[in-house]
């Protein structure tokens, strides 16, 4: 699997209180895999990470503003959690546009703990089977998603997990998963 993911770009869409083992983990991963990443963010600059939702984890450079992004310039996207994170992120009108885009396309979408409420905000969760961390599944099931409590889910296009623990079966899924779809981000 070390070239798994050459030449596919991926997007990791998130912002300030990211959980950044959610963030880093699947990265290195997706790197090792071969795969090229960009940090999208709702602000320039740095965004500022969390451990455990509570203790500051440093920062993380921004690669793009989710506003001059298009998902035709990836391959896939990864929805890390953290609770601040996605729910800045839903509260964005160009973050929730962009992951629309996303799950129109039909490209792979990975979201791991609180990453899927940005799914449910875009309208994307109905009639999919999906796991994310236990305080956003009622979310998820009122949004029309079918929730279950496992390591991780795989439904069509849809990747997710429930939280860092999960972390070592998501990152081999995520790979397993984005790796068959096709390359076409120029």
């Amino acid at each position: 699997m070390a070239q798994a993911l050459r030449d596919r770009r991926v997007a990791i869409l998130a912002t300030d209180g990211v959980e950044r083992v959610e963030l880093e983990e699947p990265r290195g991963a997706l790197y090792g895999a071969g795969a090229t990443s960009d940090i999208i963010s709702i602000h320039p600059g740095e965004i500022q990470a969390r451990q455990f939702d509570i203790n500051a984890a440093g920062t993380l450079p921004v690669d793009r503003l989710v506003a001059d992004a298009s998902e035709d310039d990836y391959d896939a996207l990864l929805l890390p959690g953290g609770t601040m994170n996605p729910d800045q992120l839903r509260m964005n009108k160009d973050a929730v546009a962009f992951v629309k885009a996303f799950a129109a396309s039909g490209k792979p979408i990975a979201a791991i703990c609180h990453g899927p409420w940005t799914l449910v905000e875009a309208g994307a969760v109905r009639g999919h089977r999906m796991t994310s961390w236990p305080s956003i599944r009622t979310d998820l099931r009122n949004a029309g998603a079918e929730v279950v409590d496992e390591e991780v889910v795989i439904d069509g296009q849809f990747t997710t997990s429930r939280s860092p623990a999960d972390l070592p079966a998501f990152c081999e899924a995520i790979i397993e998963q984005f790796s068959k779809a096709p390359n076409k981000a120029s």
